[in-house]
């Protein structure tokens, strides 16, 4: 068995601030690019500058079949009314076994958009919510996230 393990069956468990919303099946959007801006110099014809000017995080989307801890989604946004409180996410990629492959910690956290299951007596389909995050970055290793 080789030394590093690659996780094959993942489960991504989320908790914002303290309170955990569960396992998710599928996690899309974690990632970051740098924005870069070109000028063009008088004289110089060779190239064009490339200037990074700042980072943008794309949002998270997160999908899992309804559980009861669906309902804390719901709260969360109905907490929402009355100010935005902007919170710190974990999400945990885990092994069937329950093992931490990775973890990242998001910093500034806002749910953006909730999408629930399409209900219909014609279908025998699975009920999905998704869950659609946005923030302003990654904390640090060992920074509290």
């Amino acid at each position: 068995m080789p030394a590093d393990i690659h996780a094959v069956a993942v489960s991504f468990v989320v908790s914002i601030d303290d309170e955990d919303l569960g396992a998710f099946n599928s996690c899309d959007g974690l990632g970051c690019e740098i924005v870069m801006e070109q000028r063009e110099e008088g004289g110089n014809n060779g190239y064009v500058w490339q200037l990074p000017t700042r980072i943008k995080y794309s949002n998270v989307k997160l999908s899992r079949p309804l559980t009861e801890q669906s309902a804390k989604i719901a709260d969360w946004f109905g907490s929402m009314a009355s100010g935005i409180e902007r919170k710190t996410a974990t999400i945990e990629a885990r092994t069937a076994e329950g093992k931490v492959i990775a973890r990242w910690a998001l910093v500034d956290v806002v749910p953006v958009k909730w999408s629930g299951p399409q209900l219909s007596l014609d279908s025998a389909k699975v009920a999905i919510e998704t869950l659609e995050l946005a923030h302003h970055g990654f904390l640090a290793p060992g920074s509290g996230g």
